[in-house]
């Protein structure tokens, strides 16, 4: 293979590899449910394909209590609608991939969630 070649075949790797990093984050979401309930209600909200960016709010009036993560990502969860840690006990509580998570009696509710990417 001459020298030429070869450079050529290394400037196109890093050109690509570049061009591919620098589009991770945009358009991909989680893979699979993230479902939610609030304190002993029947109803469960699901959230399917979310983006991994930014903040989400979730849609229980009085927020919720129970979490299963059946994704293929950690998420943040959050007492607060914008999804800032503070300094409650329960805010900023982590669930990784394929687990769940209750709050304590009293212990207040999830507002929002992020994905961890």
């Amino acid at each position: 293979m001459s020298h030429r070649r070869r450079i050529g075949i290394t400037a196109g790797a890093a050109a690509l590899l570049l061009s591919a990093t620098a589009c991770s984050g945009l358009g991909r979401s989680t893979v699979g449910v993230l479902s939610f309930r609030g304190h002993d209600s029947p109803v469960e909200i699901s959230y399917s394909n979310t983006l991994v960016t930014g903040c989400h709010r979730i849609a229980i009036p009085d927020g919720a209590t129970h979490v299963v993560n059946n994704t293929l990502v950690d998420v943040v969860l959050y007492q607060n609608f914008d999804c800032k840690p503070s300094d409650e006990p329960n805010n900023g509580i982590y669930v990784a991939t394929t687990l769940s998570d209750v709050t304590a009696p009293g212990a207040g509710s999830w507002r929002s969630f992020s994905v961890v990417h």
